[in-house]
């Protein structure tokens, strides 16, 4: 339904279709996204998301449709996303560095109806379209997508939308091996809670060089569009260029993994880059070292540092480490993920569900209006993870008698590698694929780059020769670049109990001798 200015300005905002509509009453001149160059009022785009909502409709999608996309950032994505949303539609948005099997996975699982590519993927695509089921359209996003669009009314389609309607899925692998469509509502994206760390103006400019396939990325740029900001859009994030834009278009405000600031750190000119226009940092995605936190604080003096801690599954933040707590320099409070934020419940239980006195350790659950609405087509998963209201993370911590919480290991065998989830499950089973391999474990081992990185513990086949160049060969053949092992060792038996199960923790002790925490 179209409001009128007066009533659309007077009420909160509900859904993320309304943001490009209210800024584009409010302040239409002012400018959303900086791409490479190519600047969009929040006026166009209103104009272009309409467009792209216009088209979507044409093509057949409905209410509750998936559309997915694969490239790499750009502005061109929060057209889509936006314009899906206000058709009540679904966006996917697929994880640029998978492999074409992951790749094709993911959009079938989907059931994606239309696919937006970009076009450095267009091979990809055409090498494994006959195994996507669903997709009834391709759009180029360089060559087809502009006339796409550009052929469709500029005007609303005017369509209910709720808050509760899903509109973004996100994929998250999980210990089956499987990736899971995470569904976010527009109720689940905090639209309306105002935080410190979050206290942007129209005044601010953000630097958003996450990729836009993880909550980190499209939640960070969505809470950015909502705070009537502008926003720079990375294609990729490239160091120099990152510290370069800083300089020269004096962003205040940038959400970066560990992995990103010890990048930029070891650039040589950093020290000499104009970097006081930076008045926010918000980290997160992995545990940070204290060294590099430290130094992090000594190059961007001018800057506050806020850590975040959250989920694909709680549409992202739900802890903030605050400014304040960044300048005590308490070394125990900076090995915190920080505090909930508004709206957001805490708990520590352990295996039967009892809440846990302060310093204890078992999992960490989590109550707030962000948890998802669930995982896409998997019940069981579903409700292995919301029980009675309560979002089990999987993660294992405590609280102290103040309110903050300390990750103190991982229930899942997750490992978390330059702010990527990597699920070994997903690992092995490529790799036991290998015609030399008999038995696999991967884990995850401390790294001073990438916080953990991936290691595989090999048994070979009787009479088999080691060579760990065929078995990285035949592993980049199947997954994805940031989940091919670092390392690999191989190894005469693997550990395990009596019902056949790996001792990872066993595996992983030796390698994590001396740290107080078995997260990086």
């Amino acid at each position: 339904m179209i409001e009128s200015d007066g009533a659309l300005l007077s009420k909160p905002v509900q859904t993320i279709a309304e943001i490009p509509q209210r800024y584009a009453v409010s302040t239409p001149d002012a400018v959303a996204l900086s791409f490479e160059g190519r600047e969009t009022t929040y006026r166009t785009l209103d104009e272009l998301s309409n467009q792209v909502a216009n088209g979507l409709v044409a093509t057949g999608v409905r209410s509750a449709s998936r559309i997915a996309i694969l490239d790499k950032n750009s502005d061109i994505f929060f057209q889509i996303l936006l314009g899906a949303a206000k058709v009540g539609a679904v966006l996917v948005p697929i994880n640029a560095r998978l492999a074409p099997p992951e790749i094709a996975f993911a959009i079938n699982d989907a059931q994606a109806e239309v696919l937006f590519v970009g076009e450095r993927f267009v091979e990809i695509i055409s090498a494994i379209r006959d195994q996507l089921d669903t997709v009834r359209q391709i759009i180029v996003l360089n060559s087809i997508y502009p006339k796409w669009r550009d052929a469709q009314p500029r005007s609303d389609p005017g369509l209910p939308v709720s808050p509760d309607d899903v509109c973004v899925q996100l994929y998250t692998s999980g210990t089956t091996g499987y990736p899971k469509g995470v569904q976010l509502s527009h109720a689940n994206f905090p639209l309306q809670a105002v935080d410190d760390w979050k206290a942007w103006s129209s005044d601010d400019v953000m630097l958003l060089a996450m990729p836009l396939f993880h909550i980190a990325g499209v939640g960070t740029g969505v809470l950015g569009l909502m705070a009537g900001l502008k926003t720079i859009v990375l294609r990729e994030f490239v160091p120099s260029q990152a510290l370069e834009t800083i300089q020269r278009d004096r962003a205040t405000i940038s959400f970066l993994v560990p992995a990103m600031l010890l990048a930029m750190l070891a650039e040589r000119n950093v020290e000499k880059v104009d970097l006081s226009s930076l008045r926010q940092i918000i980290y997160g995605a992995s545990p940070i070292p204290l060294e590099l936190l430290r130094k992090s604080l000594r190059v961007f003096k001018h800057t506050g540092f806020f850590q975040v801690y959250g989920l694909t599954e709680t549409t992202g933040v739900i802890t903030v480490l605050a400014a304040a707590d960044h300048s005590a320099g308490e070394d125990e409070i900076l090995r915190s993920c920080g505090r909930p934020i508004e709206g957001v419940e805490l708990r520590i239980i352990d295996a039967s569900g009892k809440s846990l006195p302060a310093r204890q350790v078992g999992e960490v659950v989590c109550r707030s209006s962000q948890n998802m609405r669930g995982y896409w087509n998997r019940a069981d998963d579903t409700a292995r993870t919301l029980r009675n209201g309560w979002l089990h993370t999987g993660d294992a911590g405590f609280l102290d008698e103040n309110g903050y919480l300390y990750i103190h290991d991982r229930l899942k065998d997750m490992i978390v590698s330059g702010g990527e989830n990597v699920y070994p499950a997903e690992i092995e089973s490529a790799l036991y694929g290998h015609a030399d391999i008999a038995d696999v474990a991967v884990i995850g081992v401390p790294d001073d780059r990438w916080g953990e990185a991936v290691k595989a513990l090999i048994v070979l086949k009787p009479d088999r020769s080691a060579d760990p160049a065929a078995i990285l060969h035949f592993a980049r053949e199947r997954l994805a670049g940031f989940k091919i092992p670092k390392s690999i060792e191989f190894v005469h038996e693997l550990p395990r109990n009596p019902s056949g199960k790996i001792l990872k923790r066993l595996l992983r002790e030796r390698y994590w001798k001396g740290y107080e925490r078995r997260v990086n």
